[in-house]
């Protein structure tokens, strides 16, 4: 029997990348894997909602009416995903679908059940969104690491992959950015082995769209130490 994968992909005032990103998802080809798209539209006020109805007849598309986060995409998108491994994939072109066989292939060996994409391990990646996301993404790794006893190089990537089960096993409260954080404390604490990849990152700019901001690496690591100390 085929195994299946879920690719949730949140997506907010994308209009420029949507497309792009689908058309590379949909070619990529997975030996004995097929392909369970979930796209959730988080209160766009571009044309992104009027792009994705054109694939509302071959894949899952969610337009919420009001943007409430990154976080609650991804948890309304996890409740439609079916498959047996899933993986949280961006709107934009920072990282690359064409990997996917890499990061699901621990998990359908049997080895482990949640893997991560590091754009830390894969040394070729030269470039950054900014020093601050940069710094900023080396500290949130580091508290996680010293709250957790973890060796994780990559805490905020994107490319989180899970063994669907597992995940539905992990209660989660997020909204918006503090998915990350929330989602790695709580398999940690629950001393589940997260296994690091390397991957390619191509990172586009704030005026090229990226939304993240530095005020969201704090709300991280006071994420990480709120999970740290809650039973």
């Amino acid at each position: 029997m085929k195994k299946v994968l879920s690719i949730v992909i949140p997506c907010y005032n994308e209009e420029a990348t949507i497309e792009a990103i689908l058309q590379r998802i949909e070619g990529v080809e997975l030996e004995g894997v097929e392909k369970q798209l979930i796209i959730v539209d988080d209160g766009s006020t571009d044309s992104t909602p009027e792009l994705l109805r054109q694939y509302q007849d071959r894949h899952t598309v969610i337009l919420n009416p009001e943007n409430r986060g990154k976080g609650y995409a991804l948890r309304t998108g996890f409740e439609q995903a079916t498959g047996d491994i899933v993986i949280v994939q961006d709107a934009d072109l920072e990282y690359h679908p064409e990997e996917y066989g890499k990061l699901i292939q621990p998990i359908l060996d049997g080895q482990y059940k949640v893997v991560y994409g590091s754009r830390v391990l894969n040394k070729e990646n030269k470039r950054h969104s900014a020093i601050t996301f940069y710094w900023g993404g080396l500290l949130v790794t580091f508290v996680t690491n010293l709250l957790y006893g973890s060796k994780l190089t990559d805490e905020p990537t994107c490319y989180k992959v899970f063994d669907r089960q597992i995940l539905q096993r992990i209660p989660l409260e997020c909204t918006g950015f503090e998915f990350c954080p929330e989602v790695t404390a709580k398999l940690l604490k629950r001393k589940i082995p997260i296994l690091e990849i390397p991957i390619k990152y191509s990172p586009r700019k704030i005026e090229e769209g990226k939304k993240i901001r530095w005020t969201d690496g704090l709300e991280a690591v006071w994420v990480l130490l709120k999970y740290r100390f809650r039973n």
